[in-house]
This record gives structure tokens, C-alpha cells and sequence, in this order.
């Protein structure tokens, strides 16, 4: 698969560790280099901030997707395009219909939410986009064992729990997704 654009979804603080910056600078000049287009949230701050800045520092190209009622609070001035919108949901469905992949680095609740409904509506066939976590310092290792608590209760199937392709650098991350083939799995279970 050839990967054009990508979804990223971060955390609007910078994190306790200075890795989690690092890594969205790692990402950020991957991307640049790869000619990858970087879809995001629109934020100015923390690691989305950060990772925007080192893509655009690089010569990469930026689209930023941001509803209303955070446009006017954190919204980044200087990105190749932004478009607000008029809610979060808008925002997270025009992030995975614009994007070839998704990626999570650190982040919060909202980025939480964002990869696991990415995850979802893949399960779901809603679309057949690969989703990546961006696993720093372990960052992921709690969300990976209660996903794999999940399969052994027989609550997600194995197939589904391959849906997340997990590294803890940006190269690695981004070839897994590349490479990635997961097939149509039927989404109930018995």
C-alpha cells in the first residue's frame, strides 16, 4: 500500500517525557522526507504542535482539521491548508476519509478515543485504512493488555486485535502499515 497521506492523532500537552516530542519530531521529518502529507487536529501546542511544525520545517505539506469551538483557543496560523468544522465528530470522519492510514503517538483521552473509533469503524468495514500505534516508552503497553484481556474473554476476535500494528519508532511503525494486510474478518462473534 502506498501511503500518501496520514492520520495522526496526539496529544495536545507536550507529556511528562521530552521522548514523546522527540518521537513526533522522528515522525515529523519521516513524513517530510517520505512526501507523506500529515492530516492532524489543527492544534498549535504539546506534540501536535510539534509534530506540524517539523513537517512544515521540512518542507512537508499540513492539513489541519479543527472544529470551531477550538479554532479560535489553539489553532495552528501556519499550515499548508486548515479547514474548521463544525464538530468533533465532522472532524474525526474528514481525519480518516482524508487519510491512508492512522497513527497514534501519546495523548489523552481524546487521542485515545480517536484511534480506538478509527479501530472501530475498521472492524466494522467502514473502511480498510491500517491504524498504528506509536508505542514510546511503552506509552501503549496498558491499552495492549486490556485489548489482549478483551480477546481472552472473547469480547474481540484476534483478527480484530490485529487491526492495531504497533513499534516504538516511526520507521518501523511505517512500514508495518505499508505492508499491512488484515482481510475482511466478520466483525460478530459466536
Amino acid at each position: 500500500m502506498i501511503i500518501k497521506r496520514i492520520c495522526v492523532y496526539c496529544g495536545s500537552s507536550k507529556g511528562a517525557s521530552p521522548e514523546y516530542l522527540d518521537a513526533a519530531v522522528r515522525l515529523g521529518q519521516l513524513l517530510a522526507d517520505r512526501n507523506i502529507e500529515l492530516i492532524y487536529g489543527g492544534a498549535s501546542v504539546g506534540v501536535m504542535g510539534k509534530l506540524a511544525d517539523t513537517v512544515l520545517k521540512h518542507g512537508g505539506r499540513v492539513i489541519g482539521i479543527i472544529p470551531e469551538h477550538l479554532s479560535r483557543k489553539v489553532a495552528h496560523s501556519g499550515l499548508t491548508e486548515i479547514r474548521i468544522v463544525d464538530s468533533m465528530h465532522t472532524r474525526k470522519a474528514m481525519m480518516i476519509e482524508m487519510a491512508d492510514a492512522m497513527i497514534a503517538l501519546p495523548g489523552g483521552l481524546g487521542t485515545f478515543e480517536e484511534i480506538l473509533e478509527a479501530a472501530a469503524w475498521r472492524q466494522l468495514g467502514l473502511h480498510a485504512k491500517p491504524c498504528g500505534l506509536l508505542n514510546i516508552k511503552g506509552y501503549y503497553n496498558g491499552l495492549l493488555e486490556f485489548l489482549d484481556n478483551a480477546v481472552k474473554e472473547h469480547f474481540v476476535k484476534p483478527a480484530h486485535r490485529a487491526i492495531f500494528q504497533v513499534a516504538d519508532n516511526p520507521e518501523t511503525l511505517l512500514a508495518m502499515l505499508e505492508n499491512f494486510e488484515l482481510g475482511n474478518v466478520e466483525k460478530w462473534l459466536d
